[in-house]
């Protein structure tokens, strides 16, 4: 399976990686969350996939939780029919406790994400069958306040070996998949994308982030989205895989 194989090589090579102010703590959820993202990489990553969703990296009520990119907890649990226990890392934030399938808290972005492919799509296999989804980084970054620190905000002195060791695994999931697309989920993923990915056979787009933090998402994020895929040419009208 070459995307649970590039997703194992992602987690050794950031495993060592350290980090300084203004980051407290570093979640690795490849690590303590590990068995659930091989289920999710090993069931819906498996083969061909025309299209690569491509996020920034774990959100604190997503894949924090839960192991699976945008991992809202009732998208992974309902829809995927995924599963099981998530081992609560050593050395968290108070504010950012890991409670697995647990968490009362939804990850909107996830809800938003999931929620439109699940309308478009019906089943997670439907959509898996043309499409994968994953973080171009995958850690979660918390400063001493709680507050989320996305991976744009780091020194670059820190970000040079995590960005060549996100950008491999990328070049990975797109040879292994043989997708033909990566829809960057914000800018900051785009932009990591057709860096990493110069030079090969695949062609780069980009939807706005679901944040709720971004007034824009707030305003018919699913529509949006939706347009600007068809005009890229990434989706047709009608769902297809």
């Amino acid at each position: 399976m070459p995307v649970v194989r590039a997703a194992e090589r992602l987690r050794e090579a950031t495993r060592g990686l350290a980090f300084g102010e203004p980051v407290a703590w570093v979640y690795r959820p490849l690590d303590y969350a590990w068995e659930i993202h091989r289920a999710y990489a090993g069931r819906f990553g498996d083969g061909p996939r025309r299209v690569i969703f491509l996020g920034m990296n774990p959100g604190p009520f997503g894949m924090a939780q839960t192991g699976v990119p945008f991992g809202e907890v009732a998208a992974v649990r309902d829809w995927m029919g995924l599963g099981g226990e998530v081992r609560a890392p050593d050395g968290t934030h108070p504010k950012r406790a890991v409670e697995g399938f647990a968490c009362r808290r939804s990850e909107v972005s996830g809800r938003r994400l999931w929620g439109l492919f699940a309308e478009r799509y019906g089943t997670a296999d439907a959509f898996f069958a043309g499409h994968f989804v994953v973080n171009y980084c995958p850690l979660l970054f918390v400063a001493a306040s709680g507050a989320n620190l996305t991976p744009d905000k780091l020194p670059v002195r820190e970000t040079a070996p995590l960005w060549a060791a996100c950008d491999a695994h990328l070049r990975e999931v797109v040879e292994g998949t043989g997708a033909a697309w990566v829809v960057g989920v914000g800018g900051f993923a785009a932009d990591r994308a057709a860096e990493a990915l110069e030079g090969m056979p695949v062609r780069i787009a980009r939807i706005l982030h679901p944040s709720p933090a971004s007034p824009a998402a707030n305003r018919g994020w699913a529509a949006a989205a939706t347009r600007g895929l068809v005009e890229a040419g990434v989706w047709g009208l009608e769902a297809e895989p």
